[in-house]
């Protein structure tokens, strides 16, 4: 029976975003992250979400299927309470009682400090605990909350609930999705994932009961997909001794960095972190300079180095904790400044690209002046352009405080040590893959590393000491391992390790406290050379070797397969995929990274695997090959599904020729779209990609497509716009008045889903040759005749939101530019200051010229100008809509008003410039009403003068007499 998913009618986008959101902040404590890096792993609220959606059908009392839906994976208010497991303080149950409430049970002491009465009982604080929390929002109730991953299950009337409405006799959620499934297919469900990259759907999936088929084409993704599988999944038994393993490993290679003596120093004090620095000669002076954007160390501990120049050419480094807050401002500014170097001794500046002597040929071309290191060397030579500095040592003592210092003459014996002992074993590691020997390919991404220092094998990442401490984990773990999970764990260790330890990792100091830390190399999505960085001992490696095993029941089969996704022949009921897309992320090139010390040894565990990252065969980039590529994966997806089946393909884009490629894309595989939403999957974080990335993951749900039928494009616009109104419709009628699930971002989203929805449920559009505009190279700035349709649904959309507040009769009568002023409001009200709103909205009513409405441009302060800002300035001008158009002259009323603070002069005003006054009163009242509103709303305060003259000037218009 093919019935329609709850997916495909409703989605609960907000509280999705919200629990996405809390997963994401949980950073190294979310269930995946321990097992290494991976780029743009996928929340696994959302992927359960997105299963539980497909699986659960969708009926005629869609409040009761999202109440049910809300109830399965704890996000109701029952849900919530269940997931509560911290104390909310006195002061916000204070603050969310009623004044009686407040009064029977609460105090202030004498320092203002909300306290209980000393009568309250313990029973008392319990149920004001309750009764608080669940006038709580959303957002504030998850403060107090532990993840729905996190929940064992819910309880047995939930679960009678649950079964009565679903049809279903399961008192888990592993037995509802199977009974879900067998209901629907008759048979128990199997996820299909071939770009499964972190394993964040395979693993949900499997988790959830169902069965599980998982491939991609890098080695890394699959490693870890495999680890998620099977590591997790083993008895109690088995984790106990891979922990012992990992303890096993780690006590050995400890005591012979001990025994080498090169981590402790004469008072017997042992060194947790080094800080090392490039030098440079300056072309001007012939200085060696130690170069460093900034020189300090702590912040608070007020630890800075400072550069003394010895007279001999060159600058010894001093060590000072407990700085002055002068000398910490002086420390701030480096050697390394905007990409020049800044001489401390002649004061001169010259472009690093200049040191490393750079230069553009005539045609463009630009050569790189480094010379490229050989396969042997692990340091630079003497005559290279940037040479390495150990310049601060923060040591531990016995009582575990932790102090900086220079280094003196016996710590830098200890590392030449450390440079000795690698010699003697850097050609057999690297013969047994103890430490890389591979080539560093040119991509967008390892370009960096090449031409930024000239290292052009991946074992240059890394200094001696880093290279000698991972080379003996390898070691030990090649000699210590008994069983293919021990050599797997110990692989992710050690991939952990060489993240959080090599010469693309920062010294950050304001971590920990403001003691200090060294980050990890993948803070963003590139191979970032520094000249200042990080390296922790062994002593220091604890946290980056470890990590938590734990045991998690898998109740279902599953497959696996390093394969390219063009070759799979497995036949899943739902794939849900997150493909690379736009370039958003380089996962081929970055995993190099790790794959250059882990082929020999994974070629030893999995036999059957290739070890490189084929990034010949990689989907990447916007060409034409791409796009058949994308065409050619998808169409055999299709072929390896039910007629019945479905797939979710998750998207992280928002700009209109990419959807337009995508829409063409699965069109061409012989799929179409069904519905679309928009989770907000991204916390904030350095090193986002410009452009139009967003911080959310668009689920895009997708059938096979049946229709024979073709349509004429003039039929398709008419379709549309009644498919966007009926969308945006639906979604307001379900949405929950008291806790939204949906923004503006949203229902323009269901704009963009409703013309693919539209477009794909027919075989052919007469006007539209799929393989033509798919092959077809396009200029700048010119459009697809899809990529119009769905400027046109955009727009349709804007049109059709109308903001709260403002009258719908007066918003039909307004002119684009009109519509998009009141609409950027609009948004200022929610709090949201983005420029690349304003371009959206630019884009949805068809404006080109928008700059000029704008009071700043600047990056997350974008705002349009108030009516005083404006003054009188391009009134009445011919070549502005805008400057002729009704609301512009309601602006300048309010300017006159407020600039006189006589509204009767804003009266006199309208009525002398604005043509047919009396015909226009009924509007003009309206926009001052909706001006009024934003009194008393914070994130307006600009608008403050504005409001409260809008309010007495309507007064004003409103009892108007001729």
């Amino acid at each position: 029976m093919d019935y329609k998913s709850f997916i495909e009618v409703q989605f609960p986008v907000s509280k999705v975003s919200k629990e996405s959101y809390k997963e994401r902040k949980a950073g190294s404590g979310q269930t995946l992250t321990g097992l290494g890096k991976w780029w743009g792993r996928k929340p696994l609220i959302l992927v359960r979400a997105a299963i539980l959606g497909l699986l659960m059908p969708a009926t005629d009392n869609p409040k009761k299927d999202m109440e049910i839906f809300l109830k399965i994976l704890t996000m109701d208010d029952d849900g919530l309470l269940k997931r509560k497991n911290k104390s909310i303080e006195p002061s916000v149950i204070h603050e969310n009682l009623s004044p009686r409430e407040q009064k029977e049970y609460f105090d202030v002491d004498e320092n203002g400090k909300v306290v209980y009465k000393k009568d309250v009982t313990k029973d008392d604080k319990q149920n004001l605990q309750t009764i608080a929390f669940k006038r709580l929002s959303y957002d504030e109730k998850l403060k107090y909350c532990i993840r729905p991953e996190e929940v064992d299950n819910i309880d047995k009337p939930e679960w009678d609930e649950i079964n009565e409405y679903l049809g279903t006799s399961a008192y888990n959620l592993q037995d509802l999705m199977r009974q879900l499934g067998e209901k629907r297919f008759g048979e128990v469900p199997t996820i299909g994932d071939c770009f499964c990259g972190g394993g964040s759907i395979p693993f949900e999936a499997a988790r959830m009961g169902l069965n599980v088929y998982a491939s991609d084409l890098n080695p890394i993704a699959m490693l870890l997909t495999w680890s998620a599988l099977n590591i997790l999944g083993s008895s109690e038994e088995e984790i106990e001794e891979l922990k012992r393993f990992q303890e096993r490993v780690y006590n050995k290679a400890d005591a012979i960095i001990t025994e080498w003596g090169i981590e402790h120093n004469e008072e017997g004090h042992r060194a947790n972190a080094y800080l090392y620095c490039n030098e440079t000669i300056c072309p001007e002076c012939g200085y060696k300079v130690p170069l460093a954007p900034s020189w300090v160390i702590g912040k608070g501990t007020k630890t800075i180095a400072i550069l003394k120049d010895n007279g001999k050419g060159g600058f010894d480094i001093e060590i000072k904790m407990g700085a002055t807050n002068e000398e910490m401002k002086r420390a701030e500014k480096g050697t390394v400044r905007d990409s020049k170097l800044i001489c401390p001794h002649c004061n001169m500046e010259t472009p690093i690209t200049a040191i490393r002597k750079d230069r553009r040929l005539e045609d463009g071309t630009i050569i790189y002046g480094l010379r490229r290191w050989e396969k042997y060397e692990f340091i630079p030579r003497d005559d290279d352009v940037f040479k390495e500095r150990l310049y601060c040592i923060r040591y531990e003592d016995e009582n575990s405080n932790r102090y900086y210092t220079a280094p003196t003459e016996k710590d830098l014996k200890r590392e030449e040590k450390v440079i000795e002992l690698l010699k003697e074993r850097f050609n057999e590691w690297q013969e047994k893959g103890y430490i890389p020997d591979s080539v560093i390919e040119e991509g967008d991404k390892t370009d960096e590393p090449i031409r930024t220092r000239g290292w052009k094998y991946w074992h240059q990442l890394f200094n001696p000491r880093q290279l000698l401490i991972h080379g003996l984990l390898m070691e030990l773990i090649d000699k210590e391992a008994k069983s293919k999970n021990e050599k797997v764990v110990g692989l992710l260790g050690v991939n952990r390790c060489c993240n959080w330890n090599s010469k693309l990792s920062r010294w950050n100091s304001a971590g920990a406290g403001g003691i200090g830390k060294v980050e990890d190399t993948f803070y963003n999505q590139a191979l970032n050379t520094l000249y200042a960085y990080g390296t922790r001992s062994m002593y220091f490696i604890y946290n980056s070797w470890f990590f938590d095993i734990k045991k998690l029941l898998f109740l279902n089969r599953f497959n696996h397969n390093l394969l390219d996704a063009r070759n799979l022949n497995d036949t899943s009921t739902f794939w849900l995929t997150d493909p690379p897309y736009a370039d958003a992320v380089n996962y081929h090139e970055l995993s190099e990274f790790f794959l250059a010390w882990d082929k020999k040894m994974l070629k030893n565990i999995f036999p059957d695997w290739y070890t490189d990252s084929k990034r010949v065969l990689a989907v990447k980039g916007r060409d034409e090959s791409f796009k058949s590529s994308m065409v050619e994966i998808y169409k055999n997806l299709a072929e390896h599904m039910p007629d019945d089946g479905m797939q979710i393909v998750m998207f992280t884009h928002q700009d209109t020729s990419v959807w337009s490629d995508l829409t063409l894309i699965l069109w061409a595989a012989g799929l179409r779209v069904t519905a679309a939403w928009n989770i907000a999957t991204e916390t904030d974080a350095g090193g986002l990609k410009e452009g139009n990335y967003v911080k959310g993951t668009v689920l895009l749900v997708l059938r096979k497509q049946n229709s024979d039928n073709t349509a004429f494009m003039d039929e398709i616009y008419t379709e549309i716009e009644d498919e966007v109104k009926h969308q945006i419709d639906v979604m307001r009628d379900i949405d929950d008045k008291d806790d939204p699930n949906f923004s503006d971002t949203d229902y323009l989203l269901a704009a963009y889903a409703a013309s693919l929805k539209v477009l794909t449920s027919y075989k052919s559009i007469e006007d539209i040759d799929v393989a033509y505009e798919l092959s077809k190279e396009r200029g700048n700035g010119e459009e697809s005749p899809v990529e119009k349709i769905i400027q046109q649904a955009v727009k349709i959309a804007y049109d059709y939101l109308i903001p709260k507040g403002f009258d719908g009769f007066v918003w039909k009568t307004l002119t684009p530019e009109e519509r998009f002023y009141i609409k950027g409001l609009d948004i200022e009200k929610n709090g949201v200051y983005k420029l690349s709103s304003y371009q959206e909205l630019a884009r949805g009513f068809g404006i080109k010229e928008y700059k000029g409405l704008l009071a700043s441009t600047k990056a997350n302060q974008a705002r349009l100008k108030t009516a005083y800002e404006f003054g009188l300035k391009g009134m009445n001008d011919n070549n502005s809509e805008f400057g002729r158009s009704l609301l512009r002259n309601v602006l300048a009323a309010l300017y006159i008003s407020i600039k006189e603070e006589d509204t009767s002069k804003g009266k006199s005003w309208l009525k002398s410039e604005l043509p047919n006054y009396w015909n226009k009163r009924n509007a003009i009242v309206l926009i001052l009403d909706y001006i009024s509103t934003f009194e008393h709303i914070s994130n307006m305060s600009n608008w403050e003068r504005e409001a409260k003259y809008a309010r007495l000037l309507r007064e004003l218009v409103s009892n108007d007499g001729i």
